[in-house]
């Protein structure tokens, strides 16, 4: 008996392996390659069955617009408000536009919905990865419509969203939008600017970007030199992993 004891002991104080470097540089370049903060790569909530089926519904109905309907129409009236969220952001992960779209405005028209800015923030993310900077501004003014206002994220996402389309003059006037509405940038959203700045040759505007830090951090060196050091571990990795 004393014996299993130890064993079990041991086990459960067993130290964790070290994460290997290679890893760890891999991990910042999924955060860094995108323009807006990243959602966790795993999900810290199971999809229901009634939620998986209601992917798989869509996916195979996306093709026919009145099988789709009727899908809607059966099945996804009859989810719960978790499952039908879940189901959403299922679709957002697999980059399935069309129907997160759909499944979006089906969502804002359930009779339980309260305006909710985190469903927006996604989307926002989703069609700006898309370069579809005219419903990614849709969107923006719909939110504020349903009586949202922007937070610091909402704004980061916009900033990713006219970066990705080369709309460097917009980046910089949302950027300004959001520390006149009282945001402070965080290091994401001055590490997005810093890094798409120097990417357009804005070497002007980066520099200054680059001396707001001061404002913002009691160590604006450090984050600077970590600001670099993740763009060269992401170019290295473009190059020889990727």
């Amino acid at each position: 008996m004393c014996s299993f004891k130890l064993q079990f002991s041991q086990l459960c104080f067993q130290q964790k392996p070290q994460i290997p470097t290679f890893v760890h540089l891999l991990r910042i370049t999924c955060g860094g390659l995108r323009n807006g903060p990243r959602k966790p790569m795993w999900r810290t909530r199971v999809l229901s069955s009634e939620a998986i089926h209601a992917v798989q519904s869509l996916k195979l109905a996306q093709k026919s617009p009145s099988k789709l309907e009727q899908v809607f129409t059966t099945k996804l009236s009859r989810l719960l408000k978790a499952d039908l969220e879940d189901t959403l952001a299922e679709l957002q992960r697999q980059n399935e536009l069309d129907l997160a779209l759909k499944v979006f405005n089906f969502v804002r028209k359930e009779t339980w919905y309260v305006p909710d800015l985190s469903l927006f923030n996604d989307m926002i993310l989703m069609m700006g990865k898309r370069k579809m900077i005219e419903m990614v501004e849709q969107l923006f003014l719909e939110l504020r419509n349903e009586g949202l206002q922007p937070d610091a994220r909402t704004y980061t996402e916009l900033i990713g969203a006219y970066f990705k389309v080369g709309m460097v003059s917009k980046a910089m006037e949302t950027y300004e939008l959001m520390k006149a509405s009282g945001y402070v940038p965080d290091k994401l959203t001055l590490t997005i600017l810093i890094r798409n700045l120097e990417k357009a040759g804005e070497n002007s505007l980066s520099e200054a970007i680059r001396k707001e830090c001061a404002e913002y951090f009691d160590y604006p060196n450090k984050f600077l030199e970590e600001v670099e050091r993740q763009y060269v571990s992401i170019h290295y990795l473009q190059a020889h992993l990727l």
